[in-house]
């Protein structure tokens, strides 16, 4: 029997802190091992633009008027999604099923995986980078432009081939390795491929897996205390801190206080993260209800 090496990369951007806010969504395709097409569109998301986001991918109200809406969209590309769908984080699943649901239906696909969980069992020692998609594109030598949806998916696909012709896995054993905790290469081992089936059972029955480069910050008025927050986000494998710095990859944002706010009524947290993403970082901005969602699923 052959090798798997069909499926479809998707990634998506947002108009606002709202997840199912899609303005843009791109698509990658890969048939037998090669990215066939890469398809990328405009979505109008029938909500605000926040300026914070525009910042980041530049996209804003006029880019898409006269865009189809997330409805139209989606049963168009509905039928990509029955095999092995790719993304770089849970981040785009979330989104995509969130939006669905807005529009009263559901996400349906085969099987989803995420190229970040691949990253991390391939590459265990880049760990100190991280391994979001820009580190790792610049890591493998994948020249791109970030936030742009068709490009991310593109350079998730090509993440995910790279891995595949470094471990020799294909599609199905990528699938079965990342249920498997990460395992750091030893000296003895660092030359061979991680085979699908490699995990001691000591070490498979191990702690949930930890990481994902996710370091989470908490600011509003959330429905459940803080250290409840802080714990059900240790429990999914992010760090958490106290306050907004560098390092924040996400900021978790009260459901109240997610929508357009004047300058003033932002809290001292959401100003600073602001202020971060207009310097380059890059840290998502995430409703409460949006955050809990996205951590069920990882």
């Amino acid at each position: 029997m052959g090798k798997n090496m069909n499926f479809v990369a998707v990634d998506v951007e947002t108009a606002n802190s709202d997840v199912s806010s899609i303005c843009q969504i791109g698509l990658a395709v890969v048939l037998s091992g090669k990215i066939a097409k890469v398809r990328t569109k405009l979505v109008d998301p029938e909500d605000f633009f926040d300026p914070r986001n525009i910042r980041i991918h530049g996209i804003d109200e006029r880019a898409v008027q006269g865009s189809p809406r997330f409805r139209d969209v989606y049963g168009k590309i509905a039928g990509y999604f029955a095999g092995v769908v790719v993304s770089h984080t849970v981040f785009d699943r979330t989104a995509i099923s969130r939006a669905c649901e807005s529009c009263g239906t559901r996400l349906r696909y085969g099987h989803w995986l995420d190229s970040v969980r691949v990253a991390r069992r391939a590459w265990p020692e880049k760990a100190q980078r991280g391994y979001k998609l820009g580190n790792v594109a610049a890591d493998l030598g994948i020249s791109f432009r970030h936030h742009d949806a068709g490009e991310d998916a593109r350079v998730a696909a090509e993440v995910v081939l790279r891995a595949c012709a470094d471990t020799g896995l294909d599609i199905d054993g990528w699938l079965r390795r990342v249920k498997r905790p990460v395992r750091r290469k030893s000296k003895t081992d660092r030359r061979k491929p991680p085979s699908d089936d490699s995990q001691p059972a000591a070490e498979r029955s191990g702690r949930r897996e930890t990481g994902f480069g996710e370091v989470v910050v908490f600011t509003g008025a959330l429905s459940i205390t803080r250290r409840e927050a802080a714990g059900l986000a240790g429990l999914a494998g992010c760090g958490v801190e106290e306050n907004v710095t560098a390092r924040t990859t996400i900021l978790v944002v009260g459901n109240r206080d997610v929508r357009r706010t004047g300058e003033k009524e932002k809290s001292s947290k959401h100003r600073k993260a602001e202020t971060l993403i207009g310097r380059g970082h890059s840290i998502r901005i995430l409703k409460e209800s949006d955050f809990l969602r996205l951590i069920s699923e990882l």
